[in-house]
């Protein structure tokens, strides 16, 4: 199995997205995670969990513990959520601390609704220009809506995205 640890702060998404990748359906609304959510798929002859811990504040601090077992970090941002992005920030830059060469997909969540940050703003607003070239990063915008499944932003597109990073060595 490779692992595929799902973090973000709490509403950024992380379930709508995991929902969405698994069934290629979207819901309109998702209860908050309460402790973690897991599931497993074979994606393209690889067999992958997707392990999301939720992201309220009294859940963050069990992040560090799962990194070890992960290939790669995917960080879910809401997009609208401006007044968070600092936390964001810094529990984002706090995990790659801990594990500086593990690959990490960011999406940059929501991109359906009209005041969302652009990608290139939350690369500026989440300092990823810091980032060392020792790891594979990516910056995608997202929508777990049924109305973004056939198009740019759809979360489609990071499952396969996901495959290509889980099956470097």
């Amino acid at each position: 199995w490779r692992q595929v640890l799902v973090l973000g702060l709490d509403g950024a998404g992380k379930s709508s997205v995991l929902h969405y990748i698994c069934s290629k359906t979207a819901k309109d609304t998702m209860a908050p995670t309460q402790g973690f959510r897991s599931a497993r798929l074979c994606m393209e002859g690889l067999e992958v969990e997707l392990l999301e811990v939720g992201g309220n504040q009294n859940l963050r601090s069990y992040w560090p513990h799962y990194l070890s077992q992960a290939h790669v970090l995917v960080f879910v941002v809401d997009s609208v959520d401006r007044s968070r992005l600092v936390t964001a920030r810094e529990e984002l830059h706090a995990l790659l601390a801990e594990e500086p060469r593990l690959p990490l997909v960011v999406l940059a969540n929501k991109q359906d609704k009209s005041d969302a940050l652009s990608t290139e703003e939350l690369h500026d607003e989440l300092a990823l220009h810091t980032l060392s070239g020792q790891r594979d990063f990516f910056l995608l915008p997202t929508s777990a809506t049924w109305a973004s499944l056939s198009t740019a932003t759809s979360v489609l597109h990071v499952k396969s995205l996901l495959v290509t990073l889980l099956s470097q060595p």
